[in-house]
């Protein structure tokens, strides 16, 4: 009959506990640089939206032969399904450019 030692049971306190130090510093690493990214993704998501409201206006224009009042027009007449960001920043018409509220 073999004999097992406890060491071949399983693992020990310490051997956990680095383990878990091991993940959390990877965690530590990691985790800013993703912060970082959907922040960056929220910016370009917002120039996107920017930009396609700033064409509809543009489309608007030619068809209407003049500026919309508001962008909201815009949206009651189903050029642009939303006039806000990602983020929940609000676009707003400042005399033909779109630009984005309280910026």
């Amino acid at each position: 009959m073999k004999k097992t030692s406890k060491r071949d049971e399983g693992f020990t306190l310490i051997e956990m506990l680095v383990v878990l130090m091991i993940i959390s510093v990877l965690l530590l690493i990691a985790l800013p640089n993703m912060s970082k990214n959907t922040d960056m993704a929220g910016g370009k998501s917002c120039d996107a939206t920017k930009k396609l409201v700033q064409t509809q206006v543009g489309a608007y224009e030619v068809e209407h032969g003049k500026l919309p009042d508001s962008l909201d027009v815009l949206v009651a007449e189903k050029y642009v399904d939303h006039i806000t960001c990602a983020s929940g920043k609000k676009l707003v018409l400042n005399g033909r450019q779109v630009v984005i509220e309280n910026e």
